[in-house]
């Protein structure tokens, strides 16, 4: 990262503690195509902070900080490139209508296997990945952005003078999913033998209902971050199988 902080600090930044990985994986280079049919290339990334954030139109807490991505695109234009990864099963149009419907000032791509292969591991929507100028993947988060942090990180990360307090710290294979956050996949359970619809349903449940095992976290959230716990085991098949006998 980039020692040089340039402008004024942003009021209020001296509050907020950032967190940025000690040791930034490299970003390998990739070409996306997005919902327009333009041709986005990661190598085209440097020099700019770039946050890919992987949502569904279905997701709630995607569709919540869709207003905050579009603030931040048009704050910080010439510093920052978002870009929108969907993982909706529905085809590019309509995905294209619901950007156009919400104002989304920031390329939508529609996520392929090669996409989830530079992007490992996203078992929750919303998740976004914040790539630094260098195209080192600086930070991930899970669940739904904080809005003043995203800033502030974007910020720190473009090089722009910020009080707030940075840690690094250690990348970790599992980040627990709090309610802020859509399993899109759930241990323990098989969803691919559902329709879309059916999936789509089932997991609407299991992020929406809360595991009577005394954890206080959702069904989805207690089989990501204790897959080992009985309760919410059958709690999870129940849902499924009941959304898979459903009448459409």
């Amino acid at each position: 990262m980039r020692a040089a902080r340039s402008g004024t600090p942003r009021a209020g930044s001296k509050n907020l503690t950032l967190q940025f990985l000690s040791a930034p994986a490299p970003m390998p280079d990739i070409t996306m195509k997005t919902i327009d049919g333009k041709t986005i290339s990661s190598s085209t990334w440097r020099g700019k902070v770039t946050i890919v954030n992987f949502w569904a139109t279905w997701c709630p807490p995607c569709r919540a900080e869709i207003p905050d991505l579009i603030a931040l695109q048009e704050k910080y234009r010439d510093q920052v490139q978002i870009i929108g990864i969907s993982e909706d099963e529905d085809p590019p149009e309509a995905v294209r209508a619901f950007a156009e419907q919400h104002h989304i000032n920031y390329p939508i791509v529609m996520k392929t296997e090669a996409i989830g292969k530079v992007f490992s591991g996203i078992y929750a929507l919303p998740t976004s990945y914040m790539v630094d100028r260098d195209l080192k993947i600086a930070v991930k988060h899970v669940g739904m952005l904080n809005a003043d942090a995203t800033e502030e990180e974007s910020r720190v990360l473009a090089g722009m003078a910020s009080e707030a307090k940075v840690e690094y710290v250690e990348d970790s294979n599992k980040q627990l999913i709090k309610n802020a956050a859509q399993a899109k996949e759930i241990p323990g359970i098989d969803l691919a033998k559902l329709t879309p619809a059916q999936r789509t349903e089932a997991l609407r449940r299991m992020n929406s209902e809360t595991c009577t095992c005394g954890c206080t976290l959702t069904v989805a959230a207690c089989r990501i971050n204790d897959p080992s716990c009985s309760i919410s085991l059958p709690i999870a098949r129940k849902i499924a199988d009941e959304a898979a006998t459903a009448r459409p």
